[in-house]
């Protein structure tokens, strides 16, 4: 195969040869066993739509619920309308909840396992909290009716709202106890959304993790885990040590995904990761692996994929997407590298190259000439020789 010239920060290109042979073809397997763990899953845009960046998402849904297909098949669930579906960054509420409603269904009839996001993004200004309270119930009524599981986002406007954690210990209660099942709480910090800094009502982590403990110890029966994204791995391991039994720690931990998962003497995470919607295959046979006792293959599988994660989530890491929905354009998961909100040029040039290589290396790429092919395209457009 033909190199590829590559552009690199600072100026100039390098020169890449990609892989040459396709890898092994993934197939699906038994249900995962020794970890509940679901995928964060990305929206497809509809590339024809006439729509403007700050307007109403367009999205291609037969290549949206397609993907969700292509991850139950492999037996992973899917975390669905999170932030790697761009809640909050291109998709508003109302796609949210067509999201919401449409990938419910598709999981009834596909048998597979659904997750969805419940958050307050229908308010667009400043709110009080019972307002705050109104918009958590309307979600979380659609996702009840859907006959999904909930996931209690992290909201925008009940940080802006809380002036101390009794707000969040009452709203959450509040919510936790009018749910009709257990559901997924989620802390996502501020390295993902600037807007949710001191979250729990405290800046400092520690006095935040007493409120967020403090809420899950009052209603243990309503809460069937919570999911941790602060890329803190220390931080995950004591937390999770300190959740009532019965309660699961789902790792958002996209730097350290491998070491979490597999655990330790005193427990392990589940997981409920952005990076496994390009590693769906991948992270199925790892944990596949691990169902058997196996951890060293696991790690052997796992840990080469941290850097790849690592790169697609650096600062400013709520830009991840853009790198995940490149992968998914090369991996031939949907014909264009576009995505709402104009998202697709929210990284740079060298960034998405280095992210193909590094995906390149690790066989992701079920055809890797479609993959070089659609890169020596994007290269092209951009005015790099090749």
């Amino acid at each position: 195969m033909t190199t590829l010239l590559l552009p690199v920060a600072g100026g100039g290109t390098r020169a890449y040869t990609p892989s040459a042979e396709p890898p092994p073809t993934a197939v699906g397997g038994p249900p995962l066993a020794s970890r509940t763990v679901f995928s964060a899953a990305h929206v497809v845009a509809d590339p024809f739509a006439d729509v403007s960046p700050d307007g109403p998402a367009a999205v291609d849904w037969d290549a949206t619920l397609a993907f969700r297909r292509h991850l139950w098949s492999h037996g992973l669930g899917v975390a669905e309308a999170m932030d790697t579906a761009q809640r909050g960054m291109g998709l508003d509420w109302a796609g949210a909840a067509e999201l919401i409603r449409r990938s419910a269904a598709e999981a009834k009839a596909a048998g597979g396992r659904i997750a969805c996001g419940v958050g307050t993004d229908q308010l667009t200004g400043p709110a009080s909290l019972p307002e705050v309270r109104s918009a958590y119930e309307e979600q979380l009524a659609l996702v009840d009716a859907a006959g999904a599981q909930p996931i209690l986002m992290a909201s925008r406007a009940l940080a802006a709202a809380a002036t101390s954690p009794d707000a969040y210990l009452e709203t959450y209660g509040h919510l936790l106890r009018q749910a009709r099942e257990p559901v997924i709480l989620h802390w996502l910090g501020p390295m993902f959304d600037p807007a949710l800094e001191g979250y729990w009502g405290a800046a400092d982590l520690d006095a935040a993790t007493e409120t967020f403990l403090e809420v899950i110890a009052a209603h243990p029966d309503k809460v069937d885990g919570i999911k941790v994204s602060l890329l803190d791995a220390d931080r995950e391991i004591a937390l999770r040590r300190r959740l009532p039994d019965g309660v699961r720690c789902y790792t958002g931990d996209d730097f350290n995904y491998p070491e979490l998962i597999a655990g330790d003497d005193h427990g392990f995470s589940h997981a409920l990761l952005g990076i496994f919607d390009p590693l769906g295959p991948l992270a199925a046979e790892a944990v596949r692996a691990l169902d058997t006792g196996d951890v060293k293959r696991f790690r052997a599988l796992l840990d080469p994929t941290v850097e790849l994660s690592r790169h697609l989530f650096q600062a400013p890491t709520r830009y991840y997407k853009t790198g995940v929905v490149l992968l998914a354009w090369l991996a031939g998961h949907q014909t264009h590298f576009t995505m709402v909100g104009g998202l697709q040029s929210a990284r740079s040039l060298p960034h998405l190259a280095r992210a193909y290589e590094l995906a390149d290396g690790l066989g992701l790429f079920p055809d890797p000439a479609l993959a070089a092919h659609r890169m020596r395209s994007l290269l092209t457009v951009h005015g790099v020789p090749q």
